[in-house]
Order: structure tokens, then sequence, then C-alpha cells
């Protein structure tokens, strides 16, 4: 099955927050509300430098999605 590399969620226990899902590796939730993530990749120290650059780029590509979503519901 093909996944969209971006989902968007929300959930009724936690009213006040949006959640982006990234599917692909590194898989995450974001946590549009207060910008937290949850990863669901175990990662090594060498790894770390690279996540770091690397997450910058998916929160911005996850903002931007959100951002066109929200505009297709208007």
């Amino acid at each position: 099955m093909d996944l969209p590399k971006f989902i968007l969620g929300d959930n009724t226990d936690f009213p006040d927050s949006i959640f982006i899902i990234h599917t692909d590796y590194p898989r995450f939730i974001l946590n549009l509300e207060n910008d937290s993530i949850k990863w669901f990749e175990n990662f090594s120290e060498s790894d770390e430098e690279e996540l770091l650059t690397q997450t910058k780029d998916l929160i911005e590509e996850a903002s931007e999605f959100y951002d066109r979503e929200v505009s297709r519901y208007k």
C-alpha cells in the first residue's frame, strides 16, 4: 500500500493539538501546538548530526503540508 508522506491528524483527547504524521523514514508525529516530536525510530549517536539537519527540513515540509491542507478547506 502506498502512503502519503504526511497525514493530518487530530484527537478529541487533545482538543488544542493538531498532529502531522510523517510516514517515511525517519517516522514521527509532530504536534503543531507546541512543535514537539515523537520519533518512531531509534537513532545512533552517529546519526545525530544528520538528524538535526533533516529535522529542520522535515518540520518546514510538515508546516507547508498543513498550510496547503487547511487552504483546501476554505
